[in-house]
């Protein structure tokens, strides 16, 4: 990987890649968590709002470009960071780079347009809990935090929405959408030089001061929260553990843990609870650990009545999960790691997934290159390693039941 820092402060990560195609990402550190003294859904609203028109393209010529240049191609809005992304032939690369660099640098930010996407953006919220995993999820994180940004979904409430105006999305621009707080990744067959060239040229005069946003620690709130929903039939159940305490490398430790507790059909979530005991037609565990966002979930589907037998099952096996570890070996745990590392790779054979994760990390770490380190997974780490984390970790968790 080539790392490249312009004299305005814009990162440019590469990977060559031999491939027909070129998938580039371009990021900012400018999510939800950047919200602070902005109505919630601002940072949302603007990502939308970029696509609405540029000092020289309407709203119609972008949509008819993105069809021609993309063979994919789409923008989101997370808690840390919000990232535009595509892929496009290598011939179309200079096109659609080009094309989405006016977008991101010369928006109109307009009333044209706006009360139409804001209406979009409604609908959107709307729509989302229909979604009753995340709706779960969401609840869950309501219950657990006072303040954190954490505590409301990224596109924010239906209030928030209504308030929102483009005075503000021009003020959060102005803040967040600075050459300091901007990567850029490209992976791709062309040259570097080629690449550098045309990144150069279109961002080089890209201006602005980059005012650090300063996210919450706050920890979570340890109990368990019910809510009913009309006219769903099922249930949801999550839990959610702080690892914010952790360093990269227990990090680690952990993830391996949860190669063994909740993923795959052979995890302990899923023997016990769907396999062995047919309570659940989905059951796994996950490790999130971005900023404003570290913490291990485990997350079930399954019926009303089980609800009750579910939570038990889980609680215990999260109660006699360090006794049941020890009876790993050394090889058992070497087995996790090469899993954990074939699951890495496999997400990284896609090209615009690589760009994406160069960007993220790029962001949040400062570092893109870790991506590769995780591949690499160049750590010691043995049962007594994995267990210390255990023991910091499966302490006061937040539960929310759906149903």
């Amino acid at each position: 990987m080539e790392k490249l820092v312009l004299n305005n402060g814009v990162r440019l990560l590469y990977e060559h890649r031999e491939s027909y195609v070129t998938s580039f990402c371009i990021g900012f550190e400018a999510g939800a968590n950047a919200e602070v003294n902005f109505k919630l859904g601002t940072a949302h609203a603007l990502e939308h709002m970029l696509f609405k028109g540029t000092t020289t393209l309407d709203e119609d010529e972008i949509n008819l470009k993105c069809d021609r240049l993309f063979g994919f191609n789409n923008a989101m809005t997370n808690f840390p960071y919000c990232i535009y992304y595509g892929t496009s032939s290598n011939e179309d690369f200079v096109e659609a780079f080009s094309l989405y660099s006016d977008i991101i640098l010369n928006p109109t930010l307009s009333e044209v347009g706006f009360k139409e996407e804001m209406d979009v953006i409604l609908q959107e919220f709307n729509e989302w809990k229909e979604d009753f995993s995340q709706f779960c999820e969401d609840e869950l994180f309501y219950n657990s935090y006072e303040g954190k940004r954490l505590k409301d979904i990224i596109i924010g409430t239906e209030d928030s929405i209504k308030e929102i105006n483009i005075d503000d999305l021009k003020n959060f621009y102005k803040k967040y959408y600075v050459p300091e707080n901007c990567v850029i990744s490209v992976v791709t067959s062309i040259s570097f030089d080629n690449v550098k060239s045309v990144v150069n040229s279109l961002f080089s005069s890209f201006e602005g001061r980059y005012s650090k946003q300063i996210a919450s620690d706050e920890s979570i709130k340890s109990g368990i929260h019910y809510k009913e929903v009309s006219g769903f039939d099922g249930a949801k159940i999550q839990y959610i553990y702080d690892i914010s305490m952790l360093d990269t490398k227990e990090v680690e430790a952990l993830r391996i843990f949860n190669m063994w507790f909740g993923e795959g059909v052979s995890s302990r979530l899923f023997d016990k609870v769907r396999t062995k005991s047919g309570l659940a037609y989905e059951i796994f565990s996950t490790v999130k650990n971005e900023l404003n966002i570290k913490l291990i979930s485990i997350n079930c589907s399954t019926s009303k009545n089980s609800v009750d037998k579910c939570l038990n099952i889980i609680d215990l096996l999260v109660d006699n999960a360090i006794n049941d570890f020890q009876m790993l070996t050394q090889e058992d745990i070497n087995y996790l790691i090469k899993r954990l590392k074939l699951k890495r790779a496999l997400d990284l054979e896609k090209s615009i997934v690589l760009a994406n994760r160069l960007t993220i990390y790029e962001l949040m770490y400062k570092k893109g290159k870790m991506v590769f380190d995780e591949l690499e997974f160049e750590y010691e780490i043995n049962k007594k390693d994995i267990i210390s984390v255990m023991k910091k970790v499966f302490v006061n968790p937040s539960k929310q039941v759906l149903w």
